[in-house]
């Protein structure tokens, strides 16, 4: 039996994740962001307008173009009419590209900018060289397509990743702007920032909840589930909490506010969620190296394709231009965003399913599970202890006297067998005395002083180490949870209590069995209840009386075995193990977030949302894997063609049909992390 008294872990240590910012543009964030790429997706788009409109002009002007189509249209000075306006596209639609290659050259990292940007300088320089006095031909038309296809790219991608961040700012615009504050006279509306602890808010019919709080009077229900995923409404009456964000049904209730809108739990997911986008996991690290590769790959062989055509003696245009072809095709852009498409989808996804992902290595990692490893008391079972039968062992000391002794010790401690105690007393209307020199004995119970009399409520294992005899005639069936209550060094009877298996886990057991996970189940209740639970759900096997501090011993051995262990814990009392474990889920921490030491964190304690996280794990990786493969196939096959391999039958690629094959791969990365779906 776990009867331990919640103290709250500090808050972990978010500076050890790695915040680095990811590929140029990928990382759309919160606010001012999100504003600022918005803009820089209408300056994309103005700037490709701008040179689509020149396109035209500058074509029936090229010499090359005219000879295509059988004209001759050359006037005296219409090459420096050509030259002018393929100066604008230049300079204009060029303009951030060539911004991006400093930029890149500046901090040592080249990139997809690097090789744009050296693409159409080259381009252009030579050109120019062309019109003032160069034997050969410009390559202006080339030179304004490539632009224009490279600008509607990044208008295109740049749509897409908004999209794939979209469930995020969908997230902050759940925190309504303005809340009803109740004051002395009347009820002011206010902004919801100004709000602070203890003030009082009214929720009106129909409308969100400003502020994380209690509900100080009045009920309703609550729709959750675009903070918890959990898609029934929830009864909410006075003293329960309610989360920032939630819609309110048709009634209308009062609630105190526990903590500024900057703490509210919305707050802390937005920023996990914006933290987890930013941070970078092994694979994604792994598609920067390959990215920085094939822009070395792609410089050198631009060059080389240059060097052996002009070797071989074809004209100096022709080897310009298969070399700039080379260049623009190995952008390693579809490969820059291969993996922050499908991690900016899948952070904000899961944190609409009530999935908070802390780590993302860990949550990657969720693919090699072998081993879950369950705590029982509100991830299997509700969580919702009753009490089923009170036993008196002293003649003189009624049931409800022996209820109201134990009550008073824990009215102290948030355990689900304190509030199943505390739930009786209260259906009873049974006063609660007071307690003095209270002492939680870890893992075996507590004590204190009540009205005089040194009491303990404890476990079965207390009695065991204490070597006091079980008393005869105790009974409890396999289902039950029993505490014993000691009063001055004397058994004076014992309560027991029942907990409901939840009607969703054997199904989630099921389905990992058919995904080849083992199921365990960790408790610090008694073998009985344990195996009963075990044997219910067909799980693999269980461990049980195991004490908070001995739960990390056992995921060390399961670890020895060569297991990849997942571990459920409430995150309070099973801190180390679930820091032990290869990934922790903390489970039903609702406001707490922030307060785990789990890399992962499910807002409900549904076992089902357990599968849908590995499951989800799994679905991610596939994606970024696909991604991968796609974007680096693409390159193997289109740079060999860009370089001319074929040109002796007559296949050659031109940059700007090179430029739409970047374009097209880049789109298609994209498309793909879009179609990543959580499976409930």
């Amino acid at each position: 039996m776990e009867h331990q008294h919640h103290t709250k872990s500090p808050a972990t240590d978010h500076s050890k994740m790695d915040h680095s910012t990811m590929h140029h543009g990928s990382n759309p964030s919160m606010g001012m962001a999100g504003h600022d790429h918005s803009m820089m997706i209408a300056d994309f788009k103005k700037r490709f307008f701008v040179v689509l409109a020149l396109t035209l002009p500058i074509m029936l002007l090229s010499a090359m173009i005219q000879r295509f189509i059988g004209v001759d249209w050359q006037f005296a000075g219409s090459s420096y009419l050509l030259f002018a306006l393929s100066t604008v596209v230049f300079f204009y639609g060029g303009w951030p590209f060539l911004t991006g290659w400093i930029g890149e050259i500046k901090a040592k990292n080249p990139g997809m900018m690097f090789l744009i940007g050296f693409a159409i300088t080259v381009a252009y320089s030579y050109s120019v060289a062309i019109v003032f006095g160069l034997k050969g031909m410009d390559f202006f038309w080339e030179l304004t397509t490539l632009i224009g296809i490279m600008l509607l790219g990044h208008w295109i991608e740049m749509k897409s990743i908004a999209g794939a961040s979209k469930e995020l700012e969908l997230l902050v615009q759940l925190m309504p702007s303005d809340a009803h504050m109740v004051m002395a006279d009347m009820i002011h509306d206010v902004k919801t920032d100004t709000l602070k602890e203890n003030d009082i808010i009214l929720v009106k019919p129909g409308e969100k909840v400003a502020a994380d709080g209690i509900i100080l009077e009045g009920e309703s229900y609550l729709n959750e589930s675009m903070l918890t995923g959990e898609s029934k409404p929830v009864k909410k009456v006075k003293g329960d909490k309610v989360i920032a964000g939630s819609i309110n049904g048709s009634g209308s209730f009062k609630v105190t506010v526990s903590h500024a809108a900057k703490d509210s739990y919305l707050s802390q997911v937005v920023k996990l969620v914006d933290d987890a986008q930013k941070s970078k996991s092994k694979t994604q690290l792994l598609a920067d190296t390959a990215a920085r590769w094939l822009t070395i790959i792609a410089l050198c062989s631009g060059i080389a394709t240059f060097l052996y055509w002009y070797l071989t003696g074809q004209p100096l245009a022709f080897a310009m231009e298969r070399m700039v072809t080379v260049i623009v095709i190995c952008c390693p852009h579809a490969l820059g965003l291969a993996v922050p498409l499908v991690v900016a989808k899948s952070t904000a996804l899961s944190a609409k399913n009530g999935l908070l992902i802390k780590n993302r290595n860990a949550f990657e990692n969720s693919r090699k599970i072998t081993t879950v490893v369950f705590d029982k008391t509100g991830t299997l079972t509700v969580g919702k202890f009753e009490v089923s039968k009170i036993i008196s062992l002293d003649q003189a000391l009624k049931e409800n006297e022996l209820l109201r002794l134990a009550s008073a010790l824990e009215q102290k401690s948030e355990h689900p067998i304190a509030t199943g105690i505390l739930q009786k007393v209260k259906d009873l209307a049974i006063k609660i005395p007071a307690t003095e020199n209270f002492n939680a004995i870890t893992g075996k119970g507590v004590e204190a002083t009540v009205e005089g009399k040194k009491i303990l409520v404890v476990s079965p294992g207390y009695l065991k180490e204490n070597k006091i005899a079980i008393p005869e005639g105790f009974t409890a069936d396999d289902t039950e949870t029993v505490v014993f209550v000691i009063i001055d060094k004397k058994l004076a009877g014992y309560i027991a209590l029942s907990d409901k298996i939840r009607p969703e886990s054997a199904a989630a057991i099921n389905t990992l069995k058919q995904e080849k996970i083992k199921s365990i189940l960790l408790t610090g209740d008694n073998s009985k209840v344990a195996a009963s639970v075990s044997k219910t759900l067909g799980m693999d096997s269980f461990i049980a009386e195991v004490l908070p501090d001995q739960k990390l011993k056992e995921i060390k051995a399961l670890q020895q075995k060569g297991e990849f262990v997942a571990m459920t814990g409430d995150g309070v009392n099973d801190a180390p193990a679930l820091a032990q474990a290869d990934i922790g889920i903390a489970v039903g921490s609702g406001s707490d977030i922030a307060a785990e030491t789990a890399g992962i964190v499910l807002v409900n304690s549904d076992p089902k949302d357990i599968v849908g996280l590995i499951l989800f794990g799994k679905a991610t990786y596939r994606k970024m894997i696909q991604n991968l493969v796609w974007a680096t196939g693409y390159n193997v096959v289109a740079l060999p063609l860009a370089a001319g391999v074929l040109y002796n039958q007559g296949i050659v690629l031109s940059p700007a049909a090179g430029a739409v094959l970047m374009t097209v791969s880049t789109v298609v990365v994209a498309i793909n992390a879009a179609l990543l779906k959580v499976k409930n």
